[in-house]
Order: C-alpha cells, then structure tokens, then sequence
C-alpha cells in the first residue's frame, strides 16, 4: 500500500520539473517512518529514575546522570571512547561526581545490578504497539532511529517484541554520527532507498528529533507526551522543548500528544487516500 505525502499544488524543485520522468503534479510517496526509542516508544525516563534510586538512595540525581551519559555517548560517536567501555567510565565519572570513593571494581558491581533491575523493569508506552501494526500494515518501511549506542537497544526491541516491525535500526554509536546531525537521518534514507521527502521521523526531543529531521529534508513530527495523556508517564515537557511549548512548535513541526494520533496525522495532514501514487 502506498500513501502518497503532500498536496498536488506543493511547490516543486527545478530539478524534478526539468526530469522527463517525473509529473511534477504527483505528491511523493510515504515510503519510511523512522522512530525514536528511548521516551517515545520505551518508557526510558521513568525506569532509569526508579533503577537509580533504588541503587543510590536518592531520587535527585537523574539530571546529572543524563548529563554525564551525554558526554560518554558524545565521546563514543566521535572515536574517542569504545562503546564496550563506556557504561562502566561513564557511571565511574557519575558516582565519583556524587562524592563516592569508588575503583572499577565497584563500578563494575554497580553496572551489573543496574542493567539487571532495567532488564527487568522495561515497558513499552501503551499506544506503541496498535501504531506500529497500523504502519505495518499500511505497507510502509520502519527505521528505529537512536543516539544510545551498542546493540543493547537491538536487545530491547528484541525483548520487547518490537524488533519484528522494523526494516533496519540506526545506532549512532555504530554509525559514528547522532541526531540532529542531517547525514543520521539521511543515512537512514539511504539504507531503505528513499527520498529524504518521502520519509517521517517521530521523536520525543523536539530539537534532536522533529527539528532535526526536519533540517534533514523528512519531515519532523515531535511526540510531546502529556503527564495525563493516553500514554501518560507521570513526565512533563522534554527540557529542551520548553520554548516550543509556550511559544508553539513551527509550522512545518508537527506535535503529538501519542502515537495513537500518528495514524490520523498521516492520513489526514500527509496522504491522498484512494489516489495511488504514479509508478
């Protein structure tokens, strides 16, 4: 099944109207929808948080853990760090930055019992599921597209029961470049042969994802999940779309409030339902 994205009076580009193969009428196609994973299909936030309390004590301290992950994943994107090190220097850094005396053995122990009670404690956002078997069924091709590194989000998809909706996974630590870069985003185009226009990326961090995506040339969709939405979580706003809250996204940004509405968004906002795309 085809769906066809935009409206048959969008502007088109010199390059296409001087292409004898192309009408320059015909919306392009929606051939990938790319998703974030952590907060927007997997509850990430809310499991770290209880993970890190429980081990520390203290219910403060999720800020300062994102922060010093942050700067690891950025030093394994860049070369400077290999992924199968950074989990133990990255919560080495994180405890020592908490006034705790601690050598590699601890670290170690800790990392072990973390990834154990996170193993354990995952859960998909309810609309995840009935979303991905609509996109599956519409015919489209999926990416999951993340910043995390290492092949422990495969193993949570896999885990999850996700991995079998997806054509192809982007890892930045494997790709040696992150989102909001455009060469992400576009690498993912590349990999499932499409057009950056024919692609939409869904994500919960409105600049790393849905203004991201959209510097990229896809469009950009930005999951703003409520405290009391369907798939409420307890959270508010990301911190870096605070701005985009009050003031309003752009636009040409989409916002949701759940995947439940991605569905609608698509049809309504994106797809000439009934109008096969020329071929």
């Amino acid at each position: 099944m085809a769906f066809a994205l935009g409206s048959p009076t969008a502007p088109q580009s010199v390059a296409d109207a001087d292409r004898d193969d192309v009408d320059v009428w015909a919306p392009p196609e929606l051939r990938v929808v790319c998703l974030d994973i952590d907060d927007t299909l997997i509850d990430f936030t809310a499991t770290g948080k209880r993970t890190l309390a429980v081990l520390t004590g203290r219910g403060d301290i999720w800020d300062e853990w994102e922060r010093v992950t942050d700067d690891h994943v950025a030093r394994v994107v860049a070369g400077e760090l290999d992924y199968a090190d950074m989990h133990v220097w990255r919560s080495h850094a994180f405890l020592r930055g908490l006034g705790m005396d601690v050598d590699l053995a601890d670290v170690a122990a800790f990392e072990t019992r973390r990834k154990a009670l996170l193993n354990r404690s995952w859960r998909l956002f309810d609309d995840v599921v009935p979303c991905l078997e609509w996109l599956a069924a519409a015919g489209v091709q999926l990416a999951a597209v993340t910043n995390a590194s290492g092949g422990h989000q495969r193993d949570k998809l896999a885990a999850l029961g996700l991995a079998r909706f997806f054509d192809h996974v982007a890892i930045a630590g494997e790709l040696g470049v992150a989102k909001p870069d455009p060469a992400m985003f576009q690498s993912v185009c590349l990999q499932l042969g499409c057009d950056p226009r024919e692609a939409v990326h869904l994500g919960d961090k409105f600049t790393t994802d849905a203004v991201g995506a959209r510097d990229a040339g896809l469009t950009g969709i930005w999951l703003h999940r409520e405290p009391e939405g369907t798939a409420g979580n307890g959270r508010g706003a990301p911190a870096d779309a605070d701005d985009a809250v009050r003031g309003g996204a752009p636009a040409d940004v989409h916002v949701l409030t759940t995947l439940a509405a991605l569905p609608e968004l698509l049809v309504s906002e994106f797809v000439r339902v009934g109008v096969p795309a020329p071929r």
